[in-house]
């Protein structure tokens, strides 16, 4: 690379130390109000940038690609998921796509136990009942929920996120199972005491609560469809904190409103912030606006994998969380 510093555009508000930092190395042009970009602000600010920095809220399709300039040569995504990025189009183009993994394990990993007691626990139809003033005090039957302790969690994707979720299910006195693409080998495996499936549709029918722990890919679009959302009891609860896209949004919501499924709980939707109405008024269904990586600690350890995978670039090397269309 030349030594002139490298034009930057980074879509949204980053923490301020992260965006102090990549004022300090590079040309940056920073988002002033943190509202997502159109596509026309898109398509202007790849014409002279040599690296984008975008999220989630970015869609980078083959057209916008195709309209960038010649000196965009990196895509230094600003979270772990890719699935908003055409990476095989940008690898076509010659433009390297690099991304934060690792950093929102644990923080994504309580969430989904969270989700799991409020749901099984009704929490929040026992803070509505406070919040509204309609408490009348301790009863036997009042607000009847279960406990973790002894239920079968079935875990979709058993990577970081679904491995820190299992061990977390274990200290509650959970018994995991999972399906993965691969099946995790024994020094893995056994400390969880987990039981492997090859097939979801082997597994569901056991389990009492379902983690969806899995990417957004071709190949996991509607993994959970009605078909084998019929597979589980009807006293089974769902938790998603990965991609809204995994599960089937209309057939979930059409059989928790005819008890088919004991509840949900969900931090992701099928179509972003287009969430299914119908979902917002079920008691049994705890709804969090994708918020499952929203700490402090991980915005700024994201912004640092940013960092580093921008000046590795610049340094003339590959970033060191670099995407490939085969890890998908």
């Amino acid at each position: 690379m030349s030594t002139r510093r490298l034009s930057v555009v980074v879509t949204r508000r980053l923490p301020a130390p992260v965006e102090a930092r990549m004022s300090e190395l590079f040309d940056v042009t920073l988002s002033p109000d943190d509202m997502p970009m159109d596509r026309a602000a898109l398509t202007d600010a790849l014409q002279d940038a040599d690296i984008l920095v975008p999220t989630l809220t970015d869609t980078i399709d083959a057209p916008l690609l195709a309209a960038a300039g010649p000196r965009l040569k990196l895509i230094a995504n600003y979270g772990a998921g890719v699935d908003h990025i055409d990476v095989s189009t940008a690898r076509q183009r010659g433009i390297l796509v690099s991304n934060t993994p690792g950093v929102l394990t644990e923080d994504t990993a309580d969430m989904a136990l969270a989700l799991m007691l409020a749901v099984i626990r009704r929490m929040p139809e026992g803070m509505g009942a406070m919040q509204e003033g309609v408490w009348e005090g301790w009863a036997p039957e009042a607000l009847l929920g279960g406990r973790l302790g002894g239920k079968r969690l079935g875990i979709i994707g058993m990577g970081r996120i679904g491995q820190a979720v299992a061990r977390r299910a274990r200290a509650f006195g959970m018994h995991i199972h999972y399906h993965n693409r691969r099946r995790l080998h024994a020094g893995l495996e056994d400390p969880l005491e987990a039981t492997y499936h090859d097939s979801p549709d082997r597994m569901l029918p056991l389990v009492d609560i379902v983690s969806v722990n899995c990417p957004h890919t071709p190949s996991t679009f509607h993994l959970l469809g009605a078909r084998r959302l019929r597979l589980l009891k009807p006293s089974a609860v769902i938790v998603n904190t990965s991609r809204g896209e995994v599960i089937d949004e209309n057939a979930l919501t059409r059989m928790l409103r005819a008890g088919e499924l004991a509840g949900a709980g969900l931090d992701v939707y099928e179509r972003g912030r287009g969430v299914n109405p119908r979902l917002r008024a079920l008691p049994n269904v705890v709804l969090t606006p994708h918020m499952g990586s929203a700490t402090h600690e991980a915005r700024l350890e994201m912004g640092e994998k940013v960092l580093i995978n921008m000046q590795t670039f610049a340094d003339g090397h590959r970033p060191p969380d670099q995407v490939v269309p085969s890890m998908l």
